[in-house]
């Protein structure tokens, strides 16, 4: 029974996860002749030369910052200055542990974007069973395309949901650790408040009015004195809909979707079969679940998921139209329908719930 224990805890979501994206991205590394820039992927219009897509990706501002955090200096590589900067926690990390060797930066961002990941996953399955839900169905949020993706271009995402399950996990026992956890989040990407505003909105139907307080105190109020200072030094805050030509959430549910029709309406056609049933259908049965739960005594779970799902129809047309930004957006989603449909025993929603990974085979052309 014992070895049988040690097996079952060996082979594990996060196991699994490990030896399908290290086969992923060691492709990756082979392709870009073991260059780890690869992985950060600088466009022509920051770095020029050896320059891997014309425009690069987001995590090449990661990189940027991790290189010189000062905000004067910075500033020029970065196309939205205050939005990139407010996620300051993964290049600060990558900085610490590169320990003053900005050649290390690179190989620094692969490993915080692997480490924290398969932690994420851990603490998924660990959370899914706590609820009485088999842990497997943790590889959906391992092998979602929104984290693959992120882990393979450095991006914070893999860090910023790995803080806020590990908020979740700290749960009731250690509510100070809680909010810390969440505050610490919110400094790696501010989309992990709709988990703190959910779980802030749970508090207060609760009354619970010391919960309400810590997360204020702890895990909201510092980000906006940070946004204060970033006001201070770029002239804008962070908090907006995106980086350089980002529009702004709509108003009109599913127009972010709707306004490709006019550019092209076989996009519009086939970009439907990806956005309608692996985000507003999933959002849609989510607001229908967890709506009538307000009525009574909701689970943390509940107000979360209702966060999550509540603003996909409303997700800005410059979000919609471009896939990566898409998935990414979605592993807060992912999240928080495991949790809610292992807490409220939804094995219907939870059997579906593998579907998500049949758009993990877009990941290979990234």
């Amino acid at each position: 029974p014992r070895m049988n224990r040690l097996r079952s805890r060996f082979f594990s979501p996060a196991l699994a996860t490990f030896v399908i994206l290290a086969f992923y991205l060691g492709v990756v590394f082979v392709q870009g002749d073991f260059d780890p820039m690869v992985f950060v992927r600088i466009g022509e219009k920051y770095q020029t030369e050896d320059a891997l897509d014309p425009e690069g990706y987001d995590g090449q501002f990661v990189y940027f910052i991790a290189m010189d955090m000062k905000p004067e200096r910075v500033a020029d590589m970065l196309d939205v200055p205050a939005y990139r900067y407010q996620r300051i926690l993964m290049p600060l990390i990558a900085r610490i542990f590169s320990f003053g060797n900005t050649a290390a930066i690179p190989w620094v961002l692969i490993g915080i974007g692997i480490i924290s990941h398969l932690l994420g996953v851990s603490l998924v399955a660990q959370l899914l069973e706590a609820r009485g839900a088999n842990r497997w169905y943790a590889l959906v949020y391992g092998l979602w395309v929104g984290f693959l993706l992120a882990v393979r271009l450095d991006l914070p995402e893999p860090l910023a949901f790995f803080f806020v399950a590990a908020g979740i996990v700290a749960g009731r026992q250690r509510p100070f650790f809680q909010w810390a956890l969440f505050g610490v989040a919110v400094f790696t990407k501010e989309v992990v408040l709709l988990f703190v505003v959910g779980k802030l909105i749970h508090d207060v139907l609760q009354k619970n009015w010391a919960g309400a307080a810590g997360l204020v105190m702890f895990s909201i109020t510092p980000f906006l004195v940070f946004q204060v200072w970033i006001f201070q030094q770029f002239g804008a805050f962070g908090i907006s809909s995106g980086g350089a030509m980002a529009t702004g959430f709509e108003w009109i549910p599913f127009m972010g979707w709707f306004r490709i029709g006019p550019f092209s309406w076989l996009y519009f056609a086939v970009y439907g079969l990806i956005v309608v049933p692996f985000f507003y259908l999933p959002a849609l049965w989510s607001l229908r679940k967890t709506i009538p739960r307000l009525l009574r005594s909701p689970r943390p779970e509940t107000t979360m998921l209702l966060m999550n799902a509540v603003v996909i129809p409303f997700l800005p047309f410059s979000t919609v139209r471009e896939t990566g930004g898409l998935f990414r957006f979605g592993c807060g989603l992912i999240l928080a329908f495991l949790l809610f449909a292992s807490a409220e025993n939804q094995k219907k929603a939870l059997r579906y719930s593998p579907l998500w990974l049949s758009l993990s085979a877009i990941i290979i052309n990234a």
